[in-house]
This record gives structure tokens, sequence and C-alpha cells, in this order.
């Protein structure tokens, strides 16, 4: 094989990967989206029970604020992660 045709076939290769991966992302921005409307809402019934916890609320509502910002840049899976961790401490309080 020539030169030209191993670079053509790569790029190619690379090219595929990147749009793959982009859909795969994408399709977490729902998750993203209810994931953040759940967790702000058991936060605020949290609180509105009166449950103790105070650094658990802290904890919680910083992750579910970066959350948001990572789906604001479109970084879902990010996003996915923040929110399953927030929602951890907000079941631990």
């Amino acid at each position: 094989m020539t030169p030209k045709i191993i670079c053509l076939a790569a790029l190619t290769a690379m090219m595929v990967t990147a749009c793959t991966g982009e859909s795969s992302e994408r399709s977490l921005g729902p998750a993203c989206r209810d994931g953040l409307a759940a967790g702000n809402q058991e936060l605020k019934d949290a609180k509105a029970r009166g449950l103790s916890g105070a650094v658990g609320w802290t904890k919680a509502a910083s992750l579910l604020a970066a959350a948001k910002l990572q789906q604001q840049f479109e970084e879902y899976q990010n996003c996915v992660v923040k929110v399953r961790e927030a929602r951890g401490y907000i079941r631990e309080l």
C-alpha cells in the first residue's frame, strides 16, 4: 500500500470514530437533563423535610451545579456522573 492510501484510510477511520463518539455523547443529553431535574427536586424535598446533613446538602448542591455547567457545555457524560454522585449524597441524608 502506498503512503497516500494508508494516510487516507487513517483519516477515514478517525472521522468515523469521531462521529460515532459525538452521537453517543448526545444520547446522554436526556439522562443529564432528567437526572438534574430529579436531583434538584430530591435535594429540595430533603431540605423541606428538615433532614440534618448540611455537609451532604452542600456536596449535593455543588455537584448539581457542576453538572448543570457540564450540560451547558454539552459534556453529558460528565454531567451524568456528577448527577449520580449528587443523588447518592441526597439518599444518605
